[in-house]
C-alpha cells in the first residue's frame, strides 16, 4: 500500500481528507511504500514526492491532482528504470502500491529534505532552462543527504536495486 503524506497545500488541492491514522504496515516486501509529497507552483504545476526511507525524489505533473496517487506508480517505475532496477524488481515494487492512503505529514526530517529538494529543483530548472522532470529528479537524487547512510538517494536506491535477492 502506498502511504502518501501530503503537505496541507497539496491535500487542499487534491480535495480529499487525510486518513486519521495509517493502515498498519504489512510485511509486503516493498521498500518504497511511504512517500512525502508537496506541490511546486510551476507552469504547469508539479508534484514533488520524496521517499521516507531513501529520500529518492520523483517529480511528476500535478494535474489532475485528484489522481496523483494512482498515477504515481508509473512515474516511480520510470525513475527506478533510470536507476537501473531490473523489470521484475520494479514490477514487484509497483504491484505493492495498488492501493493508497493519504495522510498528513509526520516526519520533520523528511519534510526538511522535501523543502531542500523543492529549492534545488527550482535551481536546476532555472539553471538548465528545462522542464524535463525526469532529468531534474535524477539530478536531485544525486544530492548528498546526511540522514541516510549512503552518500545520496541515488546511491541508496541503486544499492537496494542491486540487492535483488531481497525483492521477489
Amino acid at each position: 500500500m502506498l502511504r502518501l503524506h501530503c503537505t496541507k497545500k497539496l491535500l487542499d488541492r487534491i480535495g480529499e481528507k487525510p486518513s486519521i491514522s495509517p493502515v498498519p504496515a504489512a510485511d509486503s516486501g516493498t521498500h518504497l511504500a511511504t512517500w512525502y509529497a508537496t506541490m511546486l507552483f510551476w507552469k504547469p504545476q508539479v508534484a514533488l514526492l520524496v521517499n521516507e526511507r531513501t529520500l529518492l525524489p520523483v517529480l511528476m505533473p500535478l494535474a489532475p491532482a485528484k489522481t496523483l496517487a494512482t498515477r504515481f506508480p508509473a512515474h516511480l517505475a520510470n525513475v527506478l528504470t533510470a536507476h537501473r532496477w531490473l523489470a521484475h524488481q520494479i514490477d514487484a515494487e509497483i504491484r505493492q502500491l495498488n492501493q493508497h492512503q493519504l495522510l498528513k505529514t509526520a516526519n520533520r526530517s523528511v519534510l526538511g529534505s522535501l523543502s531542500d529538494f523543492t529549492f534545488l529543483a527550482e535551481v536546476h530548472k532555472q539553471h538548465d532552462g528545462s522542464d524535463d522532470l525526469p532529468r531534474i529528479a535524477l539530478a536531485l537524487a544525486n544530492t548528498p543527504c546526511a540522514p541516510i547512510r549512503y552518500q545520496s538517494p541515488s546511491d541508496l536506491i541503486t544499492a537496494i536495486g542491486a540487492s535483488g535477492a531481497a525483492m521477489h
